[in-house]
């Protein structure tokens, strides 16, 4: 067995230790419905056996990514598959720093999730150990992408936290129209987290089924000052086909022997059809995802969650949310703006360029900066930091996934779908 082999192994060990400990959560709060005795120490007792084993998987995930570091000879954080690894890693750190401070077992009950999410993710992108491009390869890669990542981390912490809050507070036997409009904006949250695991079930389940389609593209070379047929190939079923293209191989799928449109003009480059495609079925199978959800709930899903929250201190997840937000800000000030900015100037000869990605990690800081101001200067405690910080994290998440997927730019190499 060869050490990329071992670092593998050890990733997928990580993987299923926390799906372990996420089950043992579930035992410590949904069992203690069915304990009559000493239901407080039936939910410690599974919460400290939920933590330990989420440790070991800690530390299987550092396992692999010491071992990965040592075989490719550089930080392995320089393509999606290997930053969102990174970035599921740093989520498990953050949690483990706030569950010392507070010691608030249920909080792994949602951290727990979010890591497998984003380990689940990961691996929809290739996972081959590649050699860095010459813009990459600098020490500050290290330090820039990683401290960045614990930063994003602590704010994935303090979005748990805000998430709960909200879940635990909000009321739905209310019908006044504030609470009505609360319980729709908590319920599309859930939605959208909904559409992620819609996107991934149906990623694995077209790759499991071998789906391959393919297309010719004719494009404009801007070196060679002419046009150039290119070759697309898609792994999951193709609703919109490239621009100005002809299909080469179409597996068909419900009937359907042909993409349903073609892409508008503006979306010709090689891989913006593809992308689109896949936000399609984000869509699509989140949306299937969901409802079938709701029939087996009966219930809105915020709505069927809550009870498990009811014996947590709303005060206290408004504190965490705020105290992982405030220890994730300066990590990230100084991961995601100055030190990528000593890069830049490194890699590409000036401090900022206005790219997509600079610009949304720019929007990222001023987001949070905000928030920490409204906190500390207007008092904005509760329901309102709570909302924030949701927010936040859906800022955090569209700058990390949502930029690579829609929108081109100097990052890109960091990896597409």
């Amino acid at each position: 067995m060869t050490l990329i082999d071992f670092s593998s192994d050890a990733f997928i060990a990580a993987f299923f230790l926390y799906c372990l400990a996420f089950t043992f959560y579930g035992v410590a709060v949904m069992g203690k419905r069915f304990r009559k005795r000493d239901p407080e120490v039936h939910l410690a007792k599974w919460g400290k056996i939920a933590f330990y084993t989420a440790v070991l998987g800690l530390i299987g995930h550092l396992t692999y990514f010491i071992t990965r570091w040592i075989w490719a000879g550089h930080v392995p954080v320089s393509n999606m598959y290997e930053f969102m690894t990174f970035l599921s890693m740093s989520i498990m750190v953050a949690f483990i720093v706030l569950y010392m401070l507070y010691k608030k077992s249920l909080l792994g009950l949602f951290a727990l999730p979010l890591t497998i999410l984003i380990m689940a993710y990961a691996a929809v992108f290739p996972q081959e150990v590649q050699p860095l491009i010459p813009s990459l390869q600098s020490y500050w890669l290290g330090i820039h992408v990683t401290m960045a990542s614990l930063g994003d981390a602590f704010f994935a912490v303090g979005f748990i936290a805000g998430l709960m809050h909200l879940l635990r507070t909000v009321n739905f036997s209310s019908a006044e129209r504030s609470d009505r409009k609360e319980q729709r904006w908590l319920e599309f949250c859930m939605f959208l987290i909904v559409v992620m695991i819609g996107f991934m079930v149906s990623v694995y389940s077209f790759r499991a089924a071998g789906y391959e389609a393919s297309f010719s593209q004719v494009q404009w070379n801007e070196k060679l000052q002419q046009d150039q047929t290119v070759q697309v190939e898609y792994d999951m079923p193709p609703i919109v086909s490239p621009y100005n293209s002809e299909t080469i191989a179409f597996d068909s799928f419900l009937g359907m022997s042909k993409p349903l449109f073609q892409a508008p003009s503006w979306m010709e480059g090689i891989n913006a059809a593809r992308k689109l495609n896949t936000v399609l079925w984000s869509i699509l199978s989140g949306l299937v995802l969901y409802a079938l959800i709701r029939v087996l709930l009966r219930k809105p899903i915020a709505r069927f969650i809550q009870p498990a929250l009811n014996r947590l201190d709303p005060d206290d997840l408004d504190e965490i949310s705020y105290r992982a937000i405030a220890i994730g800000f300066p990590i990230f000030t100084l991961g995601g703006l100055i030190f990528a900015m000593i890069w830049a100037e490194i890699a590409w000869g000036r401090f900022w360029g206005w790219d997509p990605k600079e610009v949304w990690a720019l929007i990222t800081w001023l987001f949070y900066s905000i928030y920490l101001h409204l906190r500390l200067s207007r008092g904005w405690q509760g329901k309102n930091s709570s909302w924030l910080s949701v927010l936040g994290f859906i800022v955090v998440m569209f700058t990390l996934v949502g930029v690579n997927l829609i929108i081109a730019g100097l990052h890109s190499y960091a990896g597409t779908e």
